[in-house]
């Protein structure tokens, strides 16, 4: 069956038997590249990029050369290159030249004039619309990531900061938050568990690892407020996660790990994921801890998740 082809007025069976014939559903096309549904539709809409077939109820269907075309697509986005230039680079074949910043560097510093101004809704405009176009895993890496290290940065001893990060962590947590809740709802895995171990809730990092996990079918339960380790056993009985993903942005007591890590590595049963600026400063000390995974960034976590699941040492 070609492009070109139109199905009859489908019923089911003919739907399935397009399924069965090789064509992809628009949830498969988003899981095996990466790019949501909402994307890929934005893509279509406004600039051509994927054109799927439509059969006459107007279901979305794909076949390998979609998927191949939006490999391309995202090499040209991971160059810097905007979604609306990409599709002339396409039509005229052109390599993917040097990573260029300065797409990038322009929409950060527009939410840092949000940010500012503590202005939410220039905020959710201008996350809003990138969403809408670019990857989870894009906008994490050349926005998002960025744009926390310059912050962190920028309020150092810097008066007012403490407002601005009041304001921008409140934001981020209930913008991401409510996309995994949302996520959640969607999906019926098995849960992660993600516990903050920093002294400050609302940790950038832990929400931005959320996010993108869950933007990978990876429904999960975060506690954002510190817990104890010494507590984690009752919320690991209760919930019973595939992995528990431990997030710290800052040194913690490394006696403190050594004494409870092992033990709750070895009693659970699951992986054990080590997350954030923690992951490099205790390195040297839990090196040896059997079940114990590090991960410095969100990119980290998300590969390390899939490396146990490759290796068959999470379901």
């Amino acid at each position: 069956m070609n492009m070109t082809e139109n199905f009859p007025a489908e019923n089911p069976a003919q739907y399935l038997q397009a399924i069965a014939d090789g064509w992809l559903p628009i949830r498969e096309v988003a899981r095996q590249t990466g790019v949501n549904a909402v994307t890929l539709r934005a893509w279509e809409r406004r600039y051509g990029l994927i054109v799927p077939h439509r059969t006459q109820k107007g279901h979305r269907l794909y076949d390998q050369s979609h998927v191949a075309r939006i490999s391309h697509i995202l090499t040209w986005i991971d160059r810097g290159v905007a979604v609306s230039q990409v599709g002339q680079l396409l039509e005229n074949r052109e390599p993917p030249a040097v990573t260029d910043d300065s797409l990038w560097s322009e929409q950060r510093s527009r939410l840092q004039q949000a940010l500012v101004r503590l202005n939410e809704a220039q905020l959710d405009d201008v996350f809003n619309n990138l969403l809408a176009l670019y990857p989870v895993d894009t906008l994490l890496e050349r926005l998002l990531l960025p744009l926390t290290e310059m912050l962190q940065q920028r309020w150092q001893g810097q008066f007012g900061s403490h407002i601005e990060r009041v304001f921008f962590q409140t934001w981020l947590r209930n913008k991401l938050g409510a996309r995994i809740y949302h996520n959640n709802r969607q999906q019926h895995a098995q849960r992660l568990l993600m516990v903050n171990l920093c002294e400050r809730p609302m940790e950038p990092a832990l929400w931005l690892t959320g996010w993108l996990l869950s933007s990978h079918e990876m429904p999960l339960d975060i506690l954002d407020w510190p817990v104890p380790l010494s507590e984690l056993g009752l919320a690991l009985d209760s919930i019973q996660p595939r992995a528990l993903v431990l997030f710290a942005g800052q040194s913690l007591d490394a006696r403190h790990l050594e004494r409870h890590l092992p033990r709750m590595a070895s009693s659970s049963g699951i992986p054990l994921i080590l997350s954030g600026p923690a992951a490099s400063i205790h390195a040297q000390e839990l090196h040896d801890v059997p079940g114990l995974h590090a991960a410095y960034s969100p990119l980290d976590v998300l590969q390390q998740i899939h490396n146990l699941i490759k290796t068959g040492d999470m379901t």
